[in-house]
């Protein structure tokens, strides 16, 4: 099981969730909302030399019977590239059903205007990624998610 950092990414067409754990903790936190498009994979790069982490996880959005669709090869891409951008960086995929809307409506029970409040969104579901993975190696004593290089793009 990881002692170190790790991170947990949401990863949208339009923003890109990132939260963080401290090595040897399993508490998750926001760190930062990348802005996706042309410079994400170099934002994304220098948010992991910031951090440093042992394991990033990336939500796979899988559909509700738990099969591939579009999203779900969309992020499978995009996570290899990251992963051609950030070598040695183990990168693993987690199922992430429902956690922008669960993320979301978390906010909303705290009083939050989900819509004008989009990017902290995206941080909260990555927030939920992570802890979905923390939960499940603090579980199973093993790190959670599949590596990225056992995933066929179905």
């Amino acid at each position: 099981m990881p002692d170190g950092s790790r991170l947990g990414i949401d990863w949208g067409k339009a923003r890109i969730g990132v939260a963080s754990c401290a090595a040897r903790t399993s508490f998750a936190f926001p760190v930062t909302t990348v802005k996706a498009g042309r410079d994400e994979l170099e934002d994304l790069a220098r948010v992991i030399a910031e951090t440093q982490p042992e394991v990033v996880y990336v939500g796979l959005p899988l559909d509700l019977r738990g099969d591939f669709g579009p999203a779900a090869r969309f992020v499978v891409g995009k996570a290899r590239a990251l992963a051609q951008r950030v070598p040695g960086v183990e990168i693993r995929l987690i199922d992430e059903r429902m956690s922008t809307a669960s993320a979301a409506r978390g906010l909303g029970s705290v009083g939050r205007n989900t819509r004008s409040q989009r990017a902290i969104i995206d941080q909260a579901a990555a927030v939920e990624i992570l802890q979905r993975a923390l939960d499940l190696e603090a579980r199973t004593g093993s790190v959670a998610g599949e590596l990225l290089d056992g995933i066929e793009d179905e």
